[in-house]
């Protein structure tokens, strides 16, 4: 019972700190933005955690834990059931790390960062209404079924799949859904020139993205720590060091980059390598030592460079580099494992690319066909006019801030 409690109150701490990630998000969001569609972000940021707890309380965890795969075999498509399971959640001998309560609060909270993922990539020009229903549905169905793959013992389990805490199956996810979702929602107003040539659109308060960036960092000490499904103290302390030496050397190697090609220090690069860096490791935080760690992320840092550049010259508007973040570092962080993971070899690398290809396949078919749904019958962006005047006043009808 001791240990139980232990590992239990653990638990439920990550879950606290995950948590708090949402608030990191909405700063870092809001700081890359313009002040005119700050109350959007909070909006969107407040819709994605409420309505995320919710449906992964009455559909989404049974659909990501079920079971058995009774709707589709050999480990495609299960569902144990709408909503909890009180008499589950009474037995204490559930599971020997942590109780049936504490798993649904701790993995609630990892679904809503999916959607939190969606939101920065798409700010400042997509229709609020539009926005809810398509996360909606996201986090609600895809989320929970790919993660069923692997985490709820399907068939990407079953091939040899690895994936500690998500590098592929919470930040590829939401990266999947973001790229396909600015392909057809086009990108904002001003971004590129005639000639096609990227605008840089200053964020309005970049103290407050910095600060958003190291509430990510802190909360990622219970997204990584908390994947160890214990409190055991070797494998937490592992993770947690190779979680910040990800972090810190995908900053550097962000900086280092960027320096070289553009001949300026600049702080937005910087923040959003230390976030590649830190989704680098996350597939692979406990299988690695430190000095992969430190590789890992800094090629993690040095691909948030590049895939900024690729989607400039894509003419794909991502105003936060959710994409590059989330979506191309978290791909390194999956095939990372088959380089220097504990089955580290040409096997396990293919095991590993190929999940990739199926779980991206997946995720841009249903995301395609939800967003040309929705925009079908409710639309997709905002008007030139709406867009110009913020979606702060066009879609809220009040502004975040106000002069004295």
């Amino acid at each position: 019972m001791e240990l139980l409690t232990t590992n239990n109150v653990w638990m439920m701490l990550c879950a606290a700190l995950v948590f708090f990630m949402h608030l990191g998000f909405s700063f870092l969001e809001i700081g890359l933005t313009r002040q005119k569609n700050t109350i959007n972000i909070l909006f969107k940021n407040f819709f994605i955690i409420t309505m995320g707890l919710i449906t992964y309380c009455l559909v989404g965890f049974n659909l990501m834990y079920p079971g058995d795969f009774n709707i589709i075999g050999n480990g495609i498509l299960g569902f144990s059931g709408l909503g909890l399971d009180s008499v589950a959640g009474a037995d204490l001998a559930y599971n020997e790390g942590y109780t049936y309560w504490t798993d649904f609060l701790f993995q609630g909270m990892f679904a809503a960062t999916a959607g939190t993922i969606i939101s920065g990539a798409v700010a400042e020009r997509i229709k609020i209404n539009s926005f809810m229903i398509i996360v909606f549905i996201y986090i609600t169905l895809v989320y929970p079924i790919v993660g069923s793959w692997q985490w709820g013992s399907g068939f990407l389990y079953n091939l040899g799949f690895y994936d500690f805490a998500g590098s592929t199956l919470v930040h590829s996810v939401g990266g999947w859904g973001a790229l396909i979702i600015i392909y057809l929602l086009g990108a904002r107003k001003g971004k590129f020139d005639i000639s096609g040539n990227p605008v840089a659109i200053p964020g309005s308060n970049i103290p407050l993205s910095a600060a958003g960036v190291l509430i990510l960092w802190f909360g990622w000490f219970g997204f990584n720590g908390g994947s160890v499904l214990s409190a055991d103290p070797a494998n937490t302390s592992l993770v947690l060091v190779t979680t910040c030496l990800a972090a810190a050397a995908g900053g550097i190697g962000a900086i280092s980059l960027s320096t070289i090609l553009y001949k300026n220090l600049d702080i937005t690069m910087f923040m959003n390598g230390v976030l590649g860096g830190l989704v680098g490791i996350t597939a692979g935080a406990d299988q690695m030592g430190p000095t992969e760690a430190i590789i890992i992320g800094s090629v993690g840092g040095i691909i948030v460079v590049l895939g900024v550049a690729l989607l400039d010259k894509c003419k794909l508007d991502d105003p936060v580099g959710a994409i590059p973040v989330h979506l191309f570092a978290g791909i390194w962080g999956t095939l990372s494992v088959g380089i220097f993971g504990a089955s580290a070899g040409f096997s396990q690398f293919m095991i590993q690319l190929a999940s990739i290809g199926i779980v991206g396949l997946f995720c841009v078919i249903c995301s395609t066909i939800i967003v040309l749904i929705v925009k079908s019958f409710v639309g997709l962006r905002v008007s030139e006019e709406e867009e110009s005047t913020g979606l702060d006043i066009t879609e809220h009808g009040t502004k975040a801030y106000f002069s004295s």
